[in-house]
């Protein structure tokens, strides 16, 4: 029974510790999360600061493999190319380094050990979840209970293993795993591969190491293992992704593979010199050291041939993505990809762009169904037509991406956000129902080869622009999230009421004098209503904006 207990209390410890640094992620995410979201213009940058980028990232979310497939994802839905991709790979391997140092921190000093300090940091926290109402101390509260629940999850481990400190089997199975490096990255790649978490692999690797029954020479294989193991996570991510994508995730495999192989000849060759020391215990804090060296000079050795590791990821992964026509890359469907859920900050940016991208669509259709009544265009009428079918699509969409966001860890400006983003979808939507709505108009003109009279055409035309203007303005607003934008638009629904009244009382008066048909009076006052409306949508995306500005 005692066996048990102690394999009980491991499993216990070893999901406390899992547990514990997906907390401690979730408070540290939300608390950079404003951050965060404006990280994705770095995206565009050099692969410096891509590889600072992903460093940052993967720091912050405690996962060098939910970085790796957020960038897989961010790869197919075309928002980064592979040498952009390449340098966020490398600084995610860096990133993950601080997972092992934090585990090390019992090793520093006694005021640093898990029981001496941990309960405090729960109750700490757990006084801010029950007393505190502002978001800002709950934050603090989930990083202080996750931080406290990862170090008693690893005091567990460690008590659990402690009495087998001196059993056999763990010397014979450390001595044939340092004596052979294959079969030690092997042991490494697969555990990891199996927990789907280097941080874990590594933390128990450290835990084992604490009680001094890890040599050197094993430790090292198995982390060199356990780098590569972190790849089986992006790679699986990548099945079914677009070629670009797949290639992304081999990036990573091949990044990994050649550091392990580098280092693992230089180590052997060590270890071989110096048998002593590669039977000799290792701690914690110096398996550390070893995976911060590793991924540091790793990423300096290969930082030079990032674009060469692009070419060999397209040897590996063959095939040309077909490129899109201008012309139907604008009529695209939005690449929600659910992979970059692994981080809400990013997936709510990501999901704004969407929406953004929608709204130019939109604001594209206006265009075209305006165009169709002055001239006529049966041409214009039928591409309105298909760009109506594609805003459902985008509608339908979005509007299931926004809901799995809303699932997710957010913050209280994030939750108003999504909460907008999806309410601005539906103006959007409106905007082009409206805008359909016109070009059904615009074909019965055509159809009955009706036409409006000159001072008819050009009271179209100043409220037309306007309304592109006001569509344009809230766009904006909503990208850019700049109250100058916000203002503009409200200031234009302002004029459009105002020149939408009288160009209806200057048709009433043509209608009185004969000077217009009724069918083509009807058909205009309806236009001018749809227009009107069109603008009343814009207005309110922009006052979603400026809700978010002022909270």
């Amino acid at each position: 029974m005692s066996h048990i207990e102690m394999l009980f209390r491991f499993i216990g410890g070893l999901g406390m510790f899992l547990y514990g640094m997906n907390v401690m992620a979730d408070g540290l995410q939300k608390s950079a999360g404003g951050r965060m979201r404006h990280l994705l213009g770095v995206l565009t940058k050099n692969r410096i600061l891509g590889i600072l980028l992903g460093a940052a990232v993967t720091a912050v979310i405690q996962s060098s493999s939910a970085t790796t497939v957020m960038v897989v994802g961010f790869v197919n839905a075309g928002l980064m190319n592979l040498t952009q991709a390449a340098g966020i790979i490398m600084g995610a391997n860096i990133g993950t380094t601080i997972t092992a140092w934090v585990v090390s921190m019992s090793e520093w000093g006694s005021i640093l050990k898990p029981e001496f300090f941990a309960p405090l940091l729960i109750g700490i926290g757990a006084f801010l979840v029950l007393f505190s109402k502002k978001e800002k101390p709950r934050e603090l509260s989930e990083i202080l209970i996750g931080f406290g629940l990862l170090f008693i999850g690893l005091s567990f481990m460690s008590g659990a293993i402690t009495p087998y400190r001196d059993a056999p089997v763990f010397s014979e199975a450390f001595r044939i795993l340092g004596g052979s490096p294959v079969l030690g990255i092997l042991t490494g790649l697969v555990v990891t591969a199996v927990i789907q978490s280097s941080s874990a692999s590594v933390g128990i690797l450290q835990t084992l190491a604490a009680n001094g029954v890890v040599t050197w020479n094993s430790a090292i294989y198995i982390t060199l293992g356990q780098n590569i193991g972190t790849c089986v996570t992006a790679l699986l991510s990548s099945l079914g992704a677009h070629r670009t994508a797949r290639r992304a995730a081999v990036i990573h495999l091949l990044f990994n593979v050649m550091g392990a192989v580098l280092f693992g000849g230089i180590m052997f060759g060590l270890f071989s010199l110096n048998r002593t020391w590669a039977a000799a215990s290792i701690n914690s804090v110096q398996i550390s050291v070893f995976h911060t060296v590793f991924n540091v000079t790793n990423t300096i050795i290969l930082f030079p041939f990032a674009n060469w590791l692009v070419k060999m990821s397209g040897i590996l992964v063959k095939g040309e993505e077909e490129e899109e026509p201008e012309e139907a890359a604008s009529m695209q469907l939005p690449h929600l990809d659910e992979r970059i859920l692994e981080t809400p900050s990013f997936a709510v940016e990501y999901a704004a762009k969407e929406v953004v991208r929608m709204g130019e669509l939109s604001w594209q259709h206006a265009k075209l169904v305006f165009e169709a009544v002055r001239t006529g265009s049966q041409k214009r009428v039928d591409k309105a037509y298909q760009i109506e079918e594609t805003m459902n699509k985008y509608e339908r969409q979005i509007a299931e991406y926004l809901a799995k966001i809303s699932k997710t860890s957010l913050t209280d400006h994030q939750r108003l956000v999504v909460g907008n983003l999806l309410y601005t979808v539906g103006d959007i939507e409106r905007m082009s129902d409206h805008c359909d709505n016109i070009a059904e108009m615009a074909e019965q003109m055509i159809r009955e080869r009706l036409t409006f009279s000159l001072e008819a055409i050009e009271g179209l035309q100043e409220i037309e622009s306007l309304a592109l203007d006001s569509m344009k303005a809230s766009i904006l607003a909503r990208q850019t999230e700049k109250m100058a934008y916000v203002q503009q638009t409200i200031q234009i629904e302002d004029e459009i009421d105002d020149l939408e009244e009288e160009l209806r009382e200057k048709h009433i008066e043509r209608l009185a004098r004969n000077q217009c048909s009724a069918a083509k009076g009807v058909i205009y006052l309806d236009i001018l209503n749809n227009i009107e409306r069109i603008s009343d949508h814009a207005d309110n995306i922009a006052g979603y904006v400026a809700d978010e500005i002022q909270q």
